[in-house]
């Protein structure tokens, strides 16, 4: 029988993940467009930032995560969260040259020290997110969903990227992002809305009752990292290594994304040629936990990495507006149903009043590891990329194809470990 959820849980659950992904958007996606455009970065110092940012959010849902747990109140590090997440994020409209040089006027490479700068604030400010959605959100959506609902649970949280990626090129459309005033008038209406939501949870958030773990907190803390924690959830721990490999596929190209369509392509109007992909894979990916819920794990995993697949080798063939079109809805579609599908999978082998401790671990699997690995990958593989003559005299990369090629061959290397998980899933020995 399929677990009814309240009309309050599914509100909680969308304005939650929404507001949460559209912060997340523009960090992962915009945060490089920022300093690319305003500051000249490199893609080492993309890829730098990048990795930055996931090892603060590891470190930050390892200890929150579990902290939540001891305290058995997620509302409060949800709610006052993203509160602080909001404030942190206005405080982005600070870091501007003009501002950062009346400071330190006998400071040579102003610019160099506001990307050095975003990246100290990047990590601050992914420690109030991480604390709000990474550990506490996600841990409270374990903690109220179980084995019956969580594959539609999860399709609506997985979808919300694709959502907040819709909302956020909409929205940044209506500005000019090679202009400073822009980028403050971003920071502020994002940083306000994230606190205006963590506000909203006072009264909207409904705590599920939980066992508090019988370890200390250093207990908690490492107890997803014990070997006999591993032999007793092996099936968890082969699946979080599968999805290591997914996220770093995605890591590879995803920090160069949105320059690659509007400079190496001349998308001007990327947005436009991307909204009706978007839509489209957000659909998909809320009716593809619903698959899972009914089909499984191993025909809604190889549908999605498949279509992943697909995405990569279109993107990777043509620069035309109509295949790259298809080519990114077929990429999108396979990264948000993967989303969805080992999200729900990793709640389902999650052990019960344990969901804060093992956030971590899903960090270290989705972020951390993905986060170091794929934009160095990425940044790798454009060591000799083009490069252009910006109109103050300075150059800038210019992205290239090969970004989908290898993301292409990391997706493959998922395939081993979904054949253990399956055999594993039949009860036959590994």
């Amino acid at each position: 029988m399929k677990t009814k959820l309240s009309p309050r849980f599914w509100c909680a659950v969308t304005l939650f993940s929404l507001i949460g992904q559209v912060a997340w958007v523009v960090e992962n996606m915009y945060f490089n467009v920022f300093i690319y455009k305003m500051f000249n970065a490199s893609a080492e110092d993309i890829a730098l930032m990048v990795a930055a940012s996931a090892v603060a959010a590891t470190v930050t849902t390892v200890f929150m995560g579990s902290l939540s747990d001891r305290v058995g109140k997620r509302k409060l590090f949800i709610c006052g969260g993203y509160i602080l997440w909001g404030i942190s994020i206005f405080s982005f409209v600070l870091i501007r040259t003009d501002l950062i040089g009346k400071l330190f006027p006998a400071t040579v490479g102003i610019a160099s020290l506001c990307v050095t700068l975003v990246i100290i604030m990047d990590c601050v400010m992914t420690f109030f997110g991480s604390t709000a959605n990474d550990a506490a959100f996600n841990a409270w959506l374990t903690d109220s969903t179980d084995n019956s609902n969580r594959g539609a649970v999860e399709g609506i949280n997985a979808m919300m990227p694709l959502v907040a990626i819709l909302v956020v090129f909409g929205g940044f459309m209506f500005f000019d992002l090679e202009k400073a005033q822009s980028w403050t008038l971003i920071f502020t209406i994002i940083g306000i809305i994230v606190v205006l939501i963590g506000v909203l949870g006072i009264f909207l958030i409904k705590d599920t009752p939980i066992q508090k773990p019988s370890q200390s907190y250093l207990g908690c803390i490492f107890y997803g990292f014990r070997p006999s924690t591993v032999k007793n959830n092996i099936l968890l721990y082969i699946t979080l290594a599968a999805f290591i490999i997914f996220n770093t596929s995605i890591q590879i190209f995803m920090p160069y994304l949105i320059i690659y369509y509007e400079k190496s392509l001349g998308m001007t109007d990327y947005v436009f040629i991307m909204a009706p992909a978007i839509i489209i894979a957000a659909v998909v990916t809320a009716l593809w936990g619903r698959v899972y819920d009914k089909k499984g794990f191993k025909f809604s995993s190889l549908l999605a990495i498949a279509s992943l697949c697909v995405g990569y080798i279109i993107l990777f063939l043509t620069k035309t507006t109509l295949p790259v079109f298809i080519g990114s809805l077929f990429m999108m579609c396979g990264y948000l149903a993967g989303m969805a599908v080992f999200g729900a999978m990793i709640r389902d082998n999650t052990p019960e009043n344990k969901a804060g401790m093992f956030q971590g671990l899903r960090i270290f699997a989705q972020v951390l590891i993905p986060g170091i690995i794929g934009p160095s990958v990425g940044s790798a593989v454009l060591k000799n990329a083009e490069t252009i003559i910006n109109n103050d005299g300075t150059t800038s990369f210019l992205p290239n194809e090969y970004i989908f090629l290898a993301a292409l061959v990391a997706a493959a290397l998922i395939l081993p470990l979904l054949l253990v998980i399956f055999k594993k899933q039949k009860g036959e020995k590994l």
